[in-house]
């Protein structure tokens, strides 16, 4: 039941990974269109209507940074983050798994460190009502609630790792390179 939970909690950090780029994509598209109608317009002797997004390049980097986020978790449990593993395919099991387990818990401690400092930030914006510096005023809580989230989920990705490793299974991200036949060093 556990697993179920956790499995759909990443796919949902996906799905809104994913919403996020494509929002931009649509911003870009508006944005894009708007110029090419003034511009035709203005060659045809007519005003220009001015389709313009406020503050674009901002919105699309908070929805960047919250699509990168939010990623985090589903990315390891695919096998996406890039993993040198040289050094464990070329020692004994025993100690390739000790060496997992360690990089587990020091991903785990640095993961919590961000998380901690992302959340205090994120809560001292929305107590002072921080807003970012462009034309469009956003509050900064919000994108900084979503790394908060994202960290959050891959704090929870990472030891859900570390849990499967002690156990004795296989962690999911090395399942997921094994399917796809990475192996350093070969």
């Amino acid at each position: 039941m556990l697993r179920g939970v956790l499995d759909r909690l990443y796919a949902t950090g996906f799905v809104l990974a994913a919403l996020a780029l494509v929002a931009i994509a649509c911003l870009v598209l508006v944005q894009v269109m708007g110029r090419v109608i003034d511009k035709s317009l203005l060659a045809l002797g007519q005003e220009p209507v001015g389709i313009a997004i406020t503050s674009l390049s901002e919105l699309g980097g908070f929805l960047f940074v919250g699509a990168v986020f939010l990623a985090l978790a589903g990315t390891l449990r695919t096998g996406g983050h890039v993993r040198v593993t040289l050094m464990i395919h070329s020692v004994p099991a025993s100690f390739a798994r000790l060496l997992a387990a360690a990089a587990l818990v020091l991903a785990l401690g640095l993961c919590g460190f961000a998380l901690y400092s992302a959340g205090l930030q994120a809560v001292d914006s929305w107590m002072f009502n921080a807003v970012s510096f462009g034309m469009a005023k956003f509050p900064l809580w919000m994108p900084q609630g979503v790394m908060v989230l994202g960290l959050a989920l891959f704090w929870v990705a990472l030891l859900d790792e570390l849990i499967a490793l002690l156990a004795g299974s296989t962690p999911a991200y090395q399942q997921a390179e094994d399917g796809k036949g990475v192996q350093d060093g070969h």
